[in-house]
């Protein structure tokens, strides 16, 4: 059995980010967690990629070719599409190798149209599956966007046309926790675990938009908080336990560890014949 999980969420939200904490906690914890860049349009990031897309495919080359007219978002989903050819996920598997018990974490692109309502990502995840992959969709969302009600309503039914599309165990985390102010992150527990009706009642809910939409507003965020569609789980990456705590609730829901051998160590005793008696004093 293998193990992924699929690092996803919109453009800025600290995705590398995450991929190259979570790879480097793996280094201070002795476990080997792979990353794999999937955005073809990526310039830079700071972990160690097993495999990039980009060896591939490059936004900026299907972009230059004459006969298309491919803009950028176009241009990335034509690469995506790519990958999904034959020869592209012949590059990939082949990128994967195939040894038991990976863990690997698959940095993806930041258009959000390819995990809300495009087949592209959801069929990327089937042939996973089909290579014996556990597979957990890590959403990742700023936390500067959970200090107003309209905009955590917006990324929540984002993360839930996600969580949708892609039918797998999904995690929501809430990144950039180190980088709020005070005043933000005191606010921030009335949206971890909300109360609709206070959220309504707040001063976050104060604009012409959301009072002349009252009603509908009140309605999604009902059934948001009814069947508890959606959770956040807020990650601070310069805080080990803060990543841990992270690892541990994804780690559990694609039931990593369980199917694991025992390691042993074989230690060696010094055979009491060959030491030295003590000498006298």
């Amino acid at each position: 059995m293998r193990y992924a999980q699929i690092v996803l969420g919109p453009a800025g939200a600290g995705k590398s980010t995450y991929c190259a904490a979570l790879q480097q906690f793996g280094l201070d914890t002795q476990r080997v967690i792979n990353v794999v860049n999937l955005d073809p349009a990526a310039e830079k990031f700071a972990y160690d990629a097993c495999a990039d897309i980009r060896e591939l495919v490059e936004v900026d080359d299907v972009m230059e070719v004459e006969d298309v007219t491919y803009g950028p978002n176009g241009g990335l989903i034509f690469c995506m599409e790519y990958l999904m050819q034959p020869d592209g996920l012949e590059w990939l598997r082949d990128a994967l190798g195939e040894t038991e018990d990976d863990y690997t974490l698959f940095d993806c692109p930041g258009q959000i149209e390819l995990y809300t309502h495009m087949d592209v990502m959801r069929n990327l995840l089937d042939v996973l599956q089909s290579w014996n992959f556990r597979i957990c969709a890590v959403f990742v969302l700023d936390s500067h966007y959970m200090v107003d009600a309209s905009k955590f309503l917006s990324g929540s039914l984002t993360a839930l046309s996600a969580m949708m599309k892609l039918e797998v165990p999904h995690v929501n985390l809430l990144s950039k926790m180190d980088l709020l102010d005070k005043k933000s992150r005191s606010q921030l527990s009335m949206f971890l675990d909300p109360d609709v009706h206070e959220l309504l009642s707040s001063d976050h809910m104060g604009s012409r938009f959301n009072k002349k939409y009252q009603k509908l507003t009140a309605a999604l965020a009902r059934t948001l908080d009814d069947h508890s569609l959606v959770r956040y789980v807020p990650i601070n990456i310069r805080k080990q336990d803060s990543i841990q705590n992270a690892l541990i609730m994804i780690d559990s829901r694609i039931q990593y560890g369980e199917d694991l051998d025992v390691k042993t160590k074989d230690f060696d005793y010094a055979d009491p014949e060959d030491q030295e008696p003590p000498g006298d004093d």
